[in-house]
């Protein structure tokens, strides 16, 4: 069973969300989506984790979608944890007593990623895809220092995000993936990654972090670096040769998806 509904976060600001819903679930999946794009990228995701027995959690972020907020816009890198963490808590108040997992992929990935650094072993794992986590690859360090926070630039990462030219394709038309992206959201991000690199030995929950090789956007680097550098003593890390940066969209999805469905359901 699927339904959306529109839900006011923490401090009042309306996040599109969607659930997957299915009967006498196993785990409960919160999915965070990247940069720029929305939720309704990630229904192929939601319902292949129905068919695992997963009931799934996605939203917009805000200033993305259909969510409140200026778009492609952060005032703080801390307003994305903590519509994370509203999302996981109305998760766990919805489904007493079931195991609560996370996945963010690009963006997302530093969501969940600084999610359990800020919020430790308040879910049962945590997956990242692609996860920007130390911009190792300077996507964002890059940005000009100095500009308006309000001042917008051309989502120009199309032609990298898979090497399934129908992804592409369909990327590009999205009428909710934003064509520009403001020099705020980036220079909190920045200050995100600083802040989550600071505070590495706070992360502590079992997580699987992956990562296509041949990402050109975010590094792999990226996810090599916080494996070594976070405290989690149940950590695991696959690199996918040949692979550009969004892995739950190559050919070889269903693969990918099943070996995250069996490391939860090694976790339950």
């Amino acid at each position: 069973m699927e339904n959306s509904e529109f839900i006011k976060s923490f401090d009042g600001t309306k996040l599109y969300m969607v659930k997957n819903l299915v009967e006498n679930p196993n785990a409960i999946v919160v999915i965070v989506h990247g940069l720029g794009e929305a939720c309704n990228r990630y229904e192929y995701l939601a319902k292949s984790f129905n068919n695992n027995n997963f009931s799934t959690y996605r939203f917009d972020h805000r200033g993305h979608g259909r969510s409140d907020g200026d778009k492609g816009y952060y005032k703080d890198f801390n307003d994305l944890i903590d519509d994370v963490n509203f999302v996981v808590d109305l998760a766990k108040s919805e489904n007493k007593n079931l195991p609560i997992f996370l996945i963010g992929h690009s963006m997302g990935g530093f969501g969940v990623g600084a999610f359990g650094t800020k919020y430790p072993n308040k879910v049962t794992g945590i997956i990242t895809t692609g996860g920007l986590t130390r911009d190792t690859g300077h996507a964002i360090d890059s940005i000009p220092v100095g500009l308006d926070p309000h001042t917008y630039m051309s989502n120009d990462m199309t032609d990298m995000i898979c090497t399934d030219k129908a992804v592409v394709e369909a990327y590009r038309s999205d009428p909710l993936v934003l064509k520009e992206i403001s020099a705020g959201l980036y220079y909190e991000l920045g200050k995100g990654i600083k802040w989550l690199i600071e505070n590495k030995e706070c992360f502590k929950d079992p997580v699987l972090i992956l990562h296509g090789k041949d990402d050109k956007l975010i590094s792999c680097q990226d996810s090599k670096d916080f494996f070594a550098s976070i405290s989690s003593v149940d950590k695991q890390i696959k690199i996918y040769d040949n692979l550009y940066h969004e892995i739950l969209n190559e050919p070889c999805r269903d693969n990918i998806i099943s070996y995250i469905s069996d490391w939860i359901k090694l976790h339950l």
